[in-house]
């Protein structure tokens, strides 16, 4: 037997409960109270009060103790996790598994960020992209899609069919930062100049905002206000790059190790996959992706997302049907995970997807991670 066949993990842990506050420029709060509002949302979308949660993980909020105080919590499991957004997902296997060994019974996670009040800038200055001459991590991803270009003959104007993809999902969703702000293939194009070859709406959008999650037991879960989503699978591999000079394989080794375990581990294929949640911090980040996942071949991302197919209503893998970090607002892949999770409940109104059984997370960074999601 396929030792995946027996995958310990598969649809043992579920969402009971999602909450996102507002995204946009907050100077008034920080990410302490932007993070309690997500998480009182949270509480209330699982029927829950602050004295059920015994495990709690923070990101970007800067003390899980000062967080426990204002919430009014007092859990036995606590951890901070790093603030890079691939531990948004590693946030999540964590709590997947406190609850499968008890450490806790239900851990609510908590995502806050005030960077746009605070004009956080991601680079620049003396920053740890300095020694390599770099600004940003844009600077990176620029070259790293400036290579593919050379290596497979990829154009800028393949990144349009993503923008104006998840542009328009944001226009389905009325609280993305960029609803009622549509784009063309030609705004894309001709839009402002950041580092060569990506432009303005290649970038994801930095804003303040607040996501929490509730996990539990699927079989708590059950019990609770809302129909509970499923983790039914969970793969990871870091790249072990960690200086600032771009990757030359754009992560396809560590992409390779988690689409031999993921898709196995959580008795789900491609095929039945209902949509798709890709970290888009950048948009050739989708592109890495989708490529590294195996949904079509090495350099081909280009032609594999013409046409719409990342697109609701014509494609056939609607893609962060948010709007993603492009147009609706960098939650550092937290945000994309709640999409899911909605999208399966059959929440999303005008985006969305009919009859969505199965989801799957993807995040391509200096960590290649992915997991599945299915309805309850």
């Amino acid at each position: 037997m396929n030792i995946h066949d027996s995958y310990p993990l598969r649809d043992k842990a579920a969402f009971a409960g999602i909450g996102t506050s507002a995204f946009g420029n907050f100077p008034a709060s920080d990410s302490y109270g932007l993070g309690c509002e997500a998480l009182n949302m949270a509480l209330d979308d699982a029927g829950l009060r602050p004295g059920d949660i015994d495990g709690l993980i923070v990101n970007r909020i800067p003390s899980y103790e000062r967080f426990a105080e204002m919430m009014g919590i007092n859990p036995q499991y606590c951890l901070l996790t790093e603030t890079p957004g691939r531990f948004s997902g590693v946030s999540l296997s964590l709590a997947m598994q406190a609850v499968a060994t008890g450490a806790a019974k239900t851990v609510a996670l908590v995502y806050g960020n005030n960077g746009r009040s605070k004009r956080v800038n991601y680079g620049g200055g003396d920053s740890q992209w300095s020694a390599w001459g770099m600004t940003s991590p844009g600077a990176s991803h620029a070259m790293m899609w400036q290579r593919h270009m050379h290596d497979y003959g990829t154009t800028h104007a393949d990144l349009g069919w993503v923008a104006e993809a998840f542009r328009h999902h944001a226009c389905l969703n009325p609280d993305a930062v960029m609803h009622g702000r549509p784009i063309t293939r030609e705004d894309h194009a001709t839009a402002r100049p950041i580092c060569e070859p990506l432009k303005l709406l290649d970038y994801c959008l930095i804003n303040d905002g607040a996501v929490a999650w509730i996990i539990t037991s699927t079989e708590r879960a059950r019990d609770m206000r809302r129909p509970p989503v499923l983790i039914s699978g969970y793969a990871r591999q870091d790249n072990f790059t960690y200086g600032s000079a771009p990757p030359t394989d754009y992560w396809q080794g560590a992409f390779a190790k988690v689409q031999s375990e993921i898709y196995a581990r959580a008795g789900i294929g491609r095929d039945e996959l209902s949509g798709l949640g890709i970290y888009d911090n950048f948009s050739p980040t989708v592109l890495f992706s989708l490529e590294g996942m195996g949904f079509c071949p090495h350099g081909e991302g280009g032609n594999f997302v013409k046409d719409g197919t990342l697109r609701l209503g014509t494609g056939r893998l609607p893609t962060n049907t948010s709007g993603g970090h492009l147009s609706d607002s960098y939650m550092q892949g937290w945000g994309i995970i709640a999409e899911c999770v909605r999208q399966l409940r059959g929440d999303c109104g005008a985006r969305q997807i009919p009859n969505a059984e199965a989801m799957q997370y993807i995040c391509g960074t200096n960590i290649a991670l992915s997991a599945i999601f299915r309805r309850g």
